[in-house]
């Protein structure tokens, strides 16, 4: 892990921040937070992000965006590439209230590999301050990406959530679960629309295909994985991904990544 700099903790010494150091890639587990907004980007492999209200995941191609001062958790196999950095929150023209998963456009890419070439004290005139402006530009612009789950609170389907994520394939219905604590599906729905911003089948959609990303970043076979993420038929699962990911499972991970990253920031 890098050792960020005590004096960061009064404030960024430029409006962004990159780290050009190689440091081994160490998840953070323990909870912990910082005064400015981070934007962590995998270049290779896979990031989670945990907080308190809710689930991010960041494959290649995308990044999570973490408020400051929000309490998170990281975490990322021995394979991942990760390049973070740092924003102060006036460089922002609108904060984030939550963590958001962002899509990383190519040209998006390419901005984040040529800032990590600078020195972290980079002159604040001339190309140095023109990119930095054009790589928070394109920060704020990225679209959202929908690998995420906002956890539910309230107790009537937070044990559902719970057992889902403990088994992506649990086989438990709403109508189920409504059996089970006779609450009424219509309630059930009600709760989970209002709580988590979507359907129970989108959010249990959501948790198969965050299961499935880090299984197959394993190099689990595809027919496993849709098992395991509770999926019917290969066909079905292979549908799901394509149209959340872009591409199917078998490819997703052998697309080709533009450059190698020296610079690994949780």
């Amino acid at each position: 892990m890098w050792n960020i700099p005590a004096e960061w903790e009064e404030g960024l010494p430029r409006p962004i921040i990159g780290n050009e150091s190689s440091v081994a890639n160490t998840a953070i587990t323990e909870w912990h937070s910082h005064p400015w907004l981070q934007f962590s980007y995998a270049l290779e492999g896979v990031i989670e992000v945990k907080t308190a209200t809710g689930h991010y995941m960041a494959p290649p191609q995308r990044a999570v965006l973490i408020p400051a001062g929000e309490m998170h958790s990281v975490q990322a196999s021995s394979s991942t590439i990760i390049r973070s950095l740092y924003v102060r929150a006036e460089a922002m023209n609108a904060l984030p209230m939550r963590c958001k998963v962002l899509n990383v456009s190519p040209l998006l890419r390419e901005l984040i590999r040529s800032f990590s070439q600078l020195p972290q004290n980079y002159p604040e005139t001339g190309s140095p301050l023109r990119l930095a402006q054009v790589l928070l530009d394109q920060i704020q612009s990225a679209t959202e990406s929908g690998l995420m789950l906002v956890w539910p609170t309230d107790p009537r389907i937070v044990e559902l959530c719970l057992r889902l994520q403990a088994d992506a394939a649990h086989p438990q219905t709403l109508s189920d679960y409504a059996a089970e604590t006779g609450v009424s599906v219509k309630t059930l729905s009600r709760l989970f629309l209002s709580e988590t911003g979507i359907s129970f089948r989108a959010w249990r959609q959501q948790r198969r295909l965050m299961h499935a990303l880090s299984l197959l970043e394993n190099k689990e076979r595809v027919t496993d994985v849709a098992l395991a993420c509770g999926y019917e038929s290969l066909s079905a699962f292979i549908a799901a991904f394509r149209k959340v990911m872009g591409a199917t499972p078998t490819d997703f991970f052998q697309l080709p990544h533009q450059g190698q990253a020296d610079d690994i920031v949780l």
